[in-house]
């Protein structure tokens, strides 16, 4: 009898290490799971901060994937809450081995006492196992996520590589339009300064070479009192001949260039810096844009199209010559023509 209590001693002694053996076993395996899990998120995390401004153009469907890793995140905690019952239920079955080595100390004599706590650690064995077992499915199933959350990100990113090849391919054509849209202004440019010659070698065979009737740069210049009385904004008869001559010359002009050109003839006013005092006019300014706005007029009564022609006024503020003497101020007064784009 004592040899048997001996032998079954021995035994009791034989299985509690292996127990604890398989309980440490387990619990490495679960924190090497959960630290694989980790690292993976932390990967991730990398991978997702990774992506530039660019993929704000698909900001919906990195919304979505959002919420979906927040999901994942939710279930993440789900695990590490059912690590934390795993390490709580580890912890009771710990107490449970205090307890039962407890009894073991004892004394033997009641064996099937002794049976009974071993079947209780046991089946407490066999729980934990199969929460490890769910454990580590759930562990699966986010993994098997993760990996649909990757392929749904490499989708984006094929799809941003294609919307920027789009893009690169939309800036080429456009460039391309730009240098021909350049090419064909330039034409057209050349064009109108080609016709713009050719009128004022016209206005110089017409005009002749009358006092007051000369040609600046490009622009083909009257001064005042060729076509008005100082003072005043009416043509006097004179003017007008000469404005009949120039309507002749522009009726003809509209004629030649295409239609497909913008052009348009400019009429500018100018007066010298002598201040007004008194009489129709308030200032400079009224005078120049009322001389103007006549020869306009009349231009218009003789046939040329209103759609051609522009009045400006610019008072004494754009001088030919910045003198004082009476010269001076004379060369100042003047109307100059321009032939320009619209």
């Amino acid at each position: 009898m004592a040899l048997s209590r001996s032998r079954r001693s021995g035994r009791g002694f034989d299985y509690w290490p292996g127990f604890v053996d398989a309980l440490s076993t387990m619990l490495l395996v679960m924190i090497f799971l959960l630290s694989v899990f980790m690292l993976a998120q932390f990967f991730l995390s990398r991978d997702l901060s990774g992506k530039d401004t660019a993929l704000l153009k698909l900001s919906r469907q990195i919304e979505e994937l959002t919420s979906l890793l927040s999901l994942e995140r939710s279930k993440s905690a789900d695990a590490q809450t059912n690590m934390a019952l795993l390490s709580a239920t580890l912890n009771d079955t710990q107490s449970e081995k205090t307890r039962l080595q407890g009894m073991i100390d004892a004394g033997l004599a009641n064996a099937n006492a002794m049976g009974g706590a071993a079947k209780q650690a046991q089946e407490a064995l066999n729980a934990e196992r199969q929460i490890s077992a769910r454990a580590a499915a759930q562990v699966d199933i986010l993994n098997q996520q993760l990996s649909a959350l990757r392929r749904q990100i490499a989708a984006l990113e094929e799809a941003l590589n294609a919307s920027e090849q789009r893009d690169r391919e939309s800036q080429v054509q456009i460039a391309d339009l730009g240098s021909r849209l350049n090419l064909a202004l330039a034409q057209k440019v050349q064009e109108l300064a080609r016709y713009r010659s050719d009128f004022f070698g016209r206005l110089r065979q017409i005009l002749g070479t009358r006092p007051g009737v000369r040609v600046v740069g490009d622009r083909f210049v009257f001064e005042s009192e060729v076509l008005f009385d100082v003072g005043q904004a009416n043509l006097n008869p004179a003017g007008r001949g000469e404005l009949d001559k120039l309507a002749a010359a522009v009726s003809d002009l509209e004629r030649e260039i295409p239609p497909e050109i913008p052009w348009i003839l400019r009429v500018d006013g100018h007066t010298d810096k002598s201040p007004i005092r008194g009489g129709r006019f308030q200032s400079n300014w009224e005078l120049s844009s009322s001389r103007a706005i006549s020869v306009v007029q009349y231009l218009i009564t003789r046939g040329v199209s209103a759609d051609r022609l522009a009045a400006t006024g610019f008072g004494e503020f754009q001088p030919l010559d910045k003198g004082d003497s009476e010269e001076a101020l004379k060369r100042n007064r003047r109307i100059e023509l321009k032939l320009t784009d619209r």
